[in-house]
């Protein structure tokens, strides 16, 4: 059944052709639209291949690919919302660890999900990688989180070994 017109009334930036990019960050750019399917639990990801932020101290660019998954709740997140919120960062200077604590926590106050996990896989600069991973879960995903956190201490490894 396709969505009702009242159904997407908060989702302004699709199909906009006179939207323009922030150039700070700008969690205010997100929105959302209803899930549908809140008697399922179901996970959504999204992957940011060349998500960009700004050291803190050198001002040089970071590049990363982003990585974000949850269960939604009764909100989620619209993806072109998403897209400029993540441009956002470009001339944003905070630290990789920042970047993804900021990015999740913006999503729960946005959406309210059952969990959400946010991973930056940052390229090397100065010979060394960095792969911060947040998540965090309601009372009944509380357990899913716990092993989601002890299944990313392997992220590294992982990621070297392929």
């Amino acid at each position: 059944m396709a969505r009702a017109h009242d159904e997407l009334s908060g989702v302004t930036l699709l199909g906009n052709t006179g939207v323009k990019y922030p150039t700070e960050y700008s969690p205010g750019v997100l929105e959302t639209f209803v899930n549908k399917h809140p008697d399922v639990e179901y996970t959504v990801t999204f992957t940011c291949p060349e998500f960009t932020s700004l050291c803190p101290k050198t001002g040089q660019p970071d590049f990363a690919k982003i990585i974000i998954s949850y269960i939604p709740r009764e909100r989620m997140v619209e993806s072109k919302s998403l897209k400029l919120y993540l441009f956002s960062f470009r001339n944003h200077g905070d630290f990789h660890e920042d970047c993804v604590n900021i990015i999740m926590k913006d999503l729960i106050r946005l959406m309210d999900p059952r969990y959400i996990e946010v991973t930056g896989l940052f390229t090397p600069r100065g010979g060394i990688s960095i792969y911060p991973f947040a998540n965090w879960g309601d009372e009944e995903h509380c357990g899913l989180a716990e092993a989601r956190r002890a299944a990313s201490l392997n992220l590294g490894l992982d990621h070297f070994m392929k």
